[in-house]
């Protein structure tokens, strides 16, 4: 065995040492790029193996020979000391191969189709524990967090085609929902409330492990309740209460309370929040409860619910109904959603079945994270359970449960110790309360209709084989699909319990008590969600005592026998092993995130497994395992106060014995610490060939793949029995092992245990349920791949099976032809890749079948995600082809889609169900309240499964193939990404109140100048640039350089070159000259003038030309044409690019140009359009029937020497040419250019004939191609769009949106933030703005919980309460209200923002951001021609507290404002605006909110005095009109 000595170096400080591993290649004649080597101590053979590639053989790089030369921090991490002697050997790949992979990243957005690049990037590359991969094509930086081999986890390995790989975000999206039901005022078994075991325990950990972790997630807390009243009828509740109110199945009256704590938040340290939360809880159950309560008014009797009966399913689809608009407002800084819900409960929910099945198809389609945390004790039976609502009231008919597969469930418990017992009680008894005993019903007094005291001490019957027949195993041809489960409809169903019992409690508010409505022993709810009763079940001697002890209930045994009638299963919470159902896709959407345990089955990290000692003979195999703090997982039996998973119960002293240790009996193990950096990570086990023999252990398991149509009822993966838990064994306290089922917790969804691997614990072992701190912390992404693919008999009955065919070359043949501008068409196998890319980016997954040469069963035999085919491998369903082919077999749902490249041909098949299910549609209402709102307001959104098979992939790969051609424009259904943004003047007015704290806030009109010209100026600079525009300061000089050849494709409009932002006008203000030469010398004298002095002189007009002439009064057209033209004091052109003609100008150029020179009145307008009509200027499109517009609109000199070498004819297509290039109209500015009277300084709403209100066009929007990859770095044909606004008007909101399927986040990311950066300088801000800023309620788009906060307008201000603007006719007044509206708004710095009208019947908005982009208002118009209201739109305004609590339309409407927040702006920009020297460091924004709101209520009279002011402005421009008009009479005498 060679050794050799081990050198450090470190990256980066020589190139020849960039490497992980140098060595001399004379030492290794064999070695090549890309082989795998295994280092590691002699002394220490069983230590830990790094593995490393070798990824440069450098004849340079000679480190000497017999050396060898790690990274140092490698070398810290796997404890090799330098001038060591170590042994390196080349490896096969294939036994260091890794199962799986855990990736994390942070600060970034990483789409789908990113993620399948990166792993199709990482395969066959080796990587070790805290590896730092940058993957600099795509932008993306992320890290190695956790590997898995052969059931246990490494630290180091080779990714392979069939590593499944799971990417784990630092920063996501995270709702955290607290559900305040009535546990949360019980104490737990310590005396603490649930609510501070959930806050003082729970969040507290939760924060300290996001702390430990560096995770910077974008949090959104919300507390929840459901309130019942005890009501028969809708007429006992006063008017105000009905908008709100729900009925359930049991005709009981609720309402639903949302109260968001925090929205979208981003903290270094949480600690302060959970103040916050203590405080909102001391007050939230009064404030809930007695809402509604008003003074001399009767309200029905409100009670909290219980966590069984609460709105569980309405939090997650309110969730849900957000995160399904993740492409709408894309930030570029964070990707996955989770939410999380933390309950008192203890999993048992009581659901509606309809409200079940949306909330799975939603959850499973959208791949989100749902986790449900509970702080109450574990039950005694298999948890999450939904149990139906059970709307049959008769005697037999049974209650029906679903066990979600699609929960991640956790249980917290604390550390606490009890001294005096180790006891943990896992049921809460029903509270005890006297009932009157002629409550009760005769019947129900006798038990088998005999004496209740004889029937106790009856031992006669047998009650264990009474359990026995109903707790039975289910015969196997009565199992059916989980789909058909959840929405079979409720026919007759067998009994399989059958005990029943009257419960009198004031929630069965029925209009009249049907005496048979009995509540069924099988109902896990009868008290706090567990019950004593399940318990008794299980203990024979107990049953009867336990039967009696309610006084409140008394039960009838029915029958014996249970009634058997024909129907479906029914699943028995205690025993749900025995259910097996057919595996379907949903049930493997997430499995790839578990890794595979030592038996080969995938397990859960954080379910913990209580054996007897004796079945784990923990001696002779086992290591115990010290856990590491990166990754949060301390479970050392040895430091108890660490222990995080000490959930058994607390008292009970459990050993932690690795499974890991059941893996192979003969291997011994050593483990090494393994330290990177700081952190101190876990003993890794060493890596070994030896390994990958199987064991005994992993060979007698099943290996589930997708031949086999079972799996099991309960957890996520499928693979697992429930272990019955049914005794709560006190046993010894050291009698007991605690078996972590590995050790670090983990999953993102569902819960399983691992079976008992060894037959004694078979059936004793317990399964304890821990906290998945790691789903909780960083959650995973949806797995890009799962394993399930329907069978041929399946294909064939189930499913509608449709194709088409793409060829590509054939497509972009045709349109080369046809297109004016040539773009690089993609090759077929890009365009193949590509619609791969967007089935995954809209949530499909790749499917990974398992080779299986013996039983393909139908299924497409391939291996990894390439899924590359030949023929020979080709199994029934695919015809075998000559050629080798591609293949890709994508799944979301029930449909399948097949893409198969053969050749230059891409076939599409789709799989889609013959019997999809029906749409289902929830109307909702609830009330919430939102941050810095002053009450619960009234919302209602729908929740609705989307019709996955509706999407239009045709649609999307014509797209594709064509490269985003206008044939096929991206529409709203193909739910394409776009990034909105704002672009606004940057305002010096906030410096003095952040800076200088100035006490008011309606101070920005106060600054006179008009600074219109630089805004423009700016403007145009910008745009340039983003156009990626360069300016020749004249042909002359361009003529003398090498003529600029085409740009092609690639670096088309880039703005990569910084020199490209000079400002040619700017560098030319030498000296400045003013002359007036005769029109006819003009050009002549200028070039004779510029040759003399070699300068070019300027004039005092400072438009940034080179000017030295004026023109005199009767010059011609052809003299002011050749002047233009002149090569330097002409207007610039621009630099030669591809699809612009020669001699290119913009109009407001040519338009200052002429200004500047014309003496005699002449509107430049008019001279403009006079050439364009001579057919000597023309639109740059060559299209001569566009008239001259005055903005940022190209046009060109037509009369120019077609012969010139570098001439460029235009492309005489005006639609391929607005596709390329942004053209933006310039309104509200035409006096820079012409001479106009100035403005009257009376505000608008006091003039007599009022201004109209906004720029004037047809079209607000138009759309236009744009590069996405201007710095190249991507190896991807990356595009999008960009749409804006039409019209560019100082003083308004310019919109851009970027739009784009076909780009990848980092780089779409890297272009708009090079945008922001030109801005600033350009003296604008770009600021992100959400889709929908107002999110008002009921609309479709809208945030469920977010909303406008109405500030209503003090209108009786005026003495002796006259109203406003009765001095003007009447039909003008609501345009003078909004006038007014609108004056208040920009005193404080708010902007109008131009929007679409998207109907003509509702009342018109406009909508206005404040100038920091940090907050929108909004004014809704109520003048007499818009009067007639939508229903819909009626119930938005009226019904809401927004514009007053009624839905009386005869009512007047409050005068006001919306306001809201822009939730897009980064938070710590957001931070950032707090304002100096004020008490608790106050935000900007809230200053605004207080001030504006103080303003409009009129408080120190300050709306009174503007009112003042703005009619004294009024008398005197009057008396000075009056004046002016007495001076021109005086003149005419």
């Amino acid at each position: 065995m060679k050794l050799y000595k081990l050198n450090t170096h470190t990256r980066g400080c020589n190139k020849s040492y960039d490497a992980d591993l140098v060595l001399n290649p004379q030492d290794h004649p064999t070695a090549k790029v890309g082989d795998v080597v295994e280092i590691y101590s002699p002394e220490d053979e069983n230590g830990t193996h790094l593995l490393l590639q070798i990824t440069e053989l450098n004849e340079q790089s000679k480190t000497g020979r017999n050396v060898i030369s790690i990274e140092s921090c490698i070398a810290t991490a796997f404890k090799m000391r330098s001038y060591s002697n170590v042994v390196m050997q080349i490896v096969n790949p294939a036994d260091v191969a890794l199962d799986s992979i855990e990736i994390t990243f942070k600060d970034q957005y990483m789409g789908r189709s990113e993620m399948w690049r990166l792993k199709t990037y990482l395969t066959n590359t080796c990587v070790y524990v805290n590896k730092k991969i940058d993957y600099n094509d795509m932008q993306i930086r992320c890290q190695v967090y956790e590997m898995w081999s052969q059931g246990e986890r490494v630290a180091s390995g080779v990714i392979t085609d069939d590593t499944k790989i799971v990417f784990r975000s630092s920063t996501s999206m995270v709702y955290l929902f607290l559900q305040m039901s009535s546990e949360m005022w019980d104490f737990d078994i310590h005396g603490d409330l649930y609510f501070e075991k959930a806050v003082n325990g729970f969040l507290t950990e939760l924060f300290q492990k996001w702390k430990k972790l560096g995770c910077n997630h974008e949090v959104t807390i919300v507390l929840f309740s459901r309130t019942f009243y005890a009501a028969k009828s809708l007429d006992e509740f006063p008017a105000h209460m009905r908008d709100c109110l729900q009925l359930d199945y049991k005709g009981r009256y609720y309402e639903d309370f949302y109260r968001v704590a925090i929205q979208n938040e981003r903290n270094d340290d949480w600690c302060t929040v959970l103040a916050q939360l203590r405080k909102l809880f001391t007050s939230y159950q009064e404030t809930v409860l007695r809402y509604h309560e008003r003074q001399q008014m009767h309200i029905p009797h409100a009670t909290n619910s219980t966590a069984t009966q609460g709105n569980f399913l309405e939090v997650l689809n309110i969730s849900l109904n957000t995160f399904e608009k993740h492409y709408l407002d894309r930030t570029f800084d964070r990707t996955g959603q989770l939410s999380v819900v933390i309950t008192p409960g203890v999993g048992v929910f009581s659901v509606d079945r309809e409200l079940t099945n949306i909330t799975k198809q939603r959850i499973i389609d959208n791949g989100v994270g749902s986790d449900l945390v509970c702080v109450g004790e574990q039950p005694l039976h298999a948890v999450p359970l939904l149990k139906f609502h059970n709307k049959d009231t008769t005697l037999t008919s049974a209650d029906d449960y679903s066990l979600p597969h699609w929960i991640n469930l956790s249980f917290y418990s604390t550390n606490k110790k009890i001294a005096y017992s180790s006891f943990i009680p896992r049921i809460k008894l029903p509270i005890l309360s006297a009932v009157d005993e002629t409550d009760v019903e005769e019947s129900e007094r006798n038990f088998l209709s005999c004496n209740q005291s004889e029937y106790i001490h009856n031992s006669l019957f047998d009650y264990d084989a009474y359990d026995e027949q109903i707790f039975q195993p289910l015969p196997a041809q009565s199992t059916c699909s989980l789909q058909r489960v959840v929405r079979a409809k409720k026919t007759s169903v067998p009994s399989f319990e059958t005990y029943a019992y009257r419960n009198n409690d004031w929630e069965n508010l029925t209009p009249t008590k049907i005496p048979s409505l009995r509540r069924k022993m099988s109902d896990p709810d009868i008290h706090h969600g567990t019950s004593g009763m399940l318990a008794a079940l299980t203990d024979a001697t107990n049953l009867s005592e336990s039967l009696a002890s309610e006084k409140n209930a008394r039960r009838t045994i029915v029958s014996i026998a249970p009634i058997v009638r024909p129907g479906r299963a029914l699943i028995n919470p205690f025993d749900p092993s025995h259910v097996t159902i057919k595996l379907t896709s949903n049930r493997r959407r997430w499995t790839h995130i578990f890794p595979k345990g030592p038996t080969g089955v995938l397990i859960q990290q954080h379910h913990y497994q209580a054996v007897p000692a004796k079945s784990t003979p923990a001696a002779n195999y086992s290591r115990q395992l010290q856990h590491s703090t990166s990754s949060n997982n301390n479970c050392n039996a040895n430091n108890n106060n660490e222990n995080d998973y000490n959930n058994a119960a607390a008292g009970e002293q459990y050993d932690q014995v690795s499974t890991h240790s059941l893996m192979s009996l003969s291997k011994s193990i050593a483990s090494q610490q393994f330290v990177m950096g700081e952190e101190k990570v876990d003993f890794f086990k060493r890596r070994h060939n030896s390994l990958l023999t199987a064991t005994a252990a992993a060979a007698n398991v099943p290996n589930l793949t997708a031949t086999q149509a079972k799996s099991y009822l309960w957890g996520a993966t499928g693979e697992q029995e429930w272990t019955p838990a049914i005794t709560t064994e006190n046993g010894n306290a050291t009698g007991k092992h605690m078996k972590p089922i590995v050790e670090v917790d983990h999953s993102n969804f569902g819960s399983s245990p691992l079976e008992a691997t060894t037959p004694e614990a078979v059936g004793k072992g317990k399964i304890i349920i821990g906290v998945d701190w790691k789903s909780l912390s960083i959650p995973a992404c949806l797995p890009i791949t799962t394993d399930y693919f329907p069978d041929k008999r399946s294909l064939h009955n189930d499913y509608v099976i449709s194709d088409y065919t793409l060829l590509p070359d054939d497509v972009n043949l045709d349109y080369a032809r046809s297109r004016a501008v040539y773009r690089k068409p993609l090759s077929t196998e890009e365009v193949c890749k590509e619609i791969v890319s967007q089935r995954l980016a809209q949530g499909f997954q790749l499917i990974v079948v398992e080779e299986k040469p013996s039983a393909s069963n139908g299924c497409c035999s391939t291996s990894g995600p390439g899924c590359a085919l030949t023929s020979n491998q080709c199994s029934t369903v695919l015809p075998p082809s000559a050629e080798t082919r591609k293949e890709y077999l994508l799944s979301i749902g029930r449909i399948f889609h097949k893409i198969s490249l053969t050749g230059s041909v891409i076939t599409v098949t789709g799989y889609r169900p013959r019997h999809p299910y029906p749409p289902i549609n929830v109307d909702y209402r609830y009330r919430f309240h939102a941050p810095q709102h002053e009450t619960y307001e009234i919302s209602g959104v729908n929740f609705t499964t989307e019709k996955l098979e509706n999407f239009n992939w045709n649609h999307m790969d014509l797209y594709i193939c064509t490269r985003g051609d206008v044939d096929y424009p991206l529409m709203d259904s193909l739910k394409y990404w776009r990034f909105r943004m704002y672009l606004l003047p940057r305002e010096n007015m906030v410096n003095k109140i952040v800076s200088f704290g100035s006490q008011r806030c309606d101070i920005f009109t106060d600054a006179v100048v008009d600074n219109t010209r630089e805004q423009i100026d700016d403007f145009v600079r910008l745009i340039e640039n983003v156009s990626k525009l360069k300016r020749q300061i004249g042909r002359k000089a361009r003529q003398h350089d090498t003529p600029t050849p085409r740009i092609t494709e690639k670096n088309h409009n880039l703005l990569n070159a910084p020199q490209q932002s000079i400002n040619v006008r700017s560098k030319l203000e030498a000296s400045r000259i003013s002359r007036i030469f005769p029109g006819t010398d003009a050009a002549a004298a200028a070039a004779a003038s510029n040759a003399a002095a070699g300068v070019i002189p300027r004039d005092d007009q400072d438009d940034g030309f080179p000017v030295d002439i004026k023109f005199s009064a009767n010059i011609t057209l052809a003299e002011i044409f050749e002047a233009m033209k002149h090569p330097i004091t002409g207007v610039g052109y621009f630099a030669q690019t591809q699809s612009l003609p020669s001699c290119t100008f913009v109009s407001y150029d040519a338009l200052l140009w002429l200004k500047a020179r014309l003496s005699n009145g002449r509107h430049p307008l008019d001279i403009l359009e006079a050439m364009r009509k001579e057919h000597m200027i023309c639109h740059a499109s060559g299209d001569w029937s566009k008239p001259i517009i005055a903005g940022f609109v190209f046009y060109y000199v037509v009369q120019q020497d077609k012969n010139a070498k570098d001439y460029a004819p235009p492309l005489n297509d005006y639609s391929a040419f607005v596709n390329e290039w942004l053209e933006i109209e310039f309104q509200g500015c035409s006096f820079l250019w012409h001479d106009e009277p100035s403005p009257s300084e009376v505000p608008n709403f006091l003039r007599d004939t009022t201004a109209p209100q906004s720029w004037k066009t047809k079209r607000v929007y138009r759309q236009s191609h744009l590069e996405i990859d201007v710095n190249q770095k991507s190896d991807r044909m990356e595009w999008g769009h960009v749409k804006h606004h039409t019209v560019m008007q100082p003083g308004f909101a310019f919109e851009l949106v970027v739009e784009w399927v076909t780009s990848s986040g980092p780089i779409v990311s890297d272009l708009i933030s090079g945008w922001m950066r030109k801005a600033i300088h350009c003296s604008y801000q770009l600021v992100s703005v959400p889709a929908d800023p107002m999110a008002e309620p009921f609309t479709k788009k809208s945030d469920p919980l977010r909303g406008p906060i109405f500030i209503p307008l003090c209108v009786t201000f005026l003495p002796d309460g006259a109203a406003l603007f009765n001095e003007f006719p009447e039909e003008s007044r609501a345009d003078r209200m909004l006038f007014l509206q609108e004056a208040i708004l920009a005193r404080f710095g708010f902007l109008p923002c131009v929007l679409e009208e998207t109907n003509k019947d509702l009342p018109k908005e406009y909508q206005y951001v404040h100038c920091t982009g940090n907050m929108f208002a909004l004014i809704r118009c109520a003048s007499n021609k818009n009067q007639v209201e939508s229903p819909s739109r009626q119930e938005a305004n009226v019904t809401r507290c927004v514009y007053g609590h009624t839905n009386n339309t005869n009512v007047p409407k409050k005068v006001g404002f919306l306001w809201a927040w822009n939730h897009m702006i980064p938070n710590k920009k957001w931070k950032a605006l707090t304002i100096n020297n004020s008490e608790n460091g106050e935000l900007f924004q809230l200053k605004m909110l207080k001030d504006f709101r103080e303003f409009c209520s009129n408080s120190d009279q300050r709306l009174a005095n503007f009112w003042a002011n703005c009619q004294e402005l009024k008398r005197k421009s009057k008396k000075f009109e009056y004046n002016n008009n007495n001076n021109d009479d005086s003149k005419n005498i």
